[in-house]
């Protein structure tokens, strides 16, 4: 499948975001996390980013790429968008250490 510009765009955009979250979460302990303010609401902006870019996707493109989660991806920017009063801390950061790394990767192979 051929990649357009649109969707590789897209991807570009998840692949900076998760490179950010990478970056914000480097050596930080789910306590300091917890108690930064500032960094859990930088990887909380840069997750809206991934879901609202997975949201613009073709359906062609995450249809013969379904291995990727992008309807959760995609459901945990309504989360954090829609349910602010709902985000659970623990959640973010278990996502953000165990899940982005993986995704970066995963989306690396279309935009290398």
């Amino acid at each position: 499948m051929q990649l357009s510009e649109r969707d590789k765009s897209y991807l570009w955009d998840i692949q900076d975001a998760c490179n950010d979250i990478c970056d914000f979460i480097d050596n930080t302990s789910f306590n300091d996390f917890q108690n930064d303010k500032m960094k859990r609401f930088a990887v909380e902006r840069q997750l809206l980013v991934i879901g609202e870019a997975t949201n613009h996707l073709s359906d062609d493109f995450k249809n013969a790429n379904d291995s990727i989660p992008w309807k959760l991806m995609i459901g945990l920017r309504n989360i954090i968008a829609h349910e602010y009063g709902e985000i659970l801390v623990e959640r973010i950061y278990k996502i953000s250490v165990e899940n982005i790394q993986t995704l970066k990767s995963n989306i690396s192979k279309f935009i290398d």
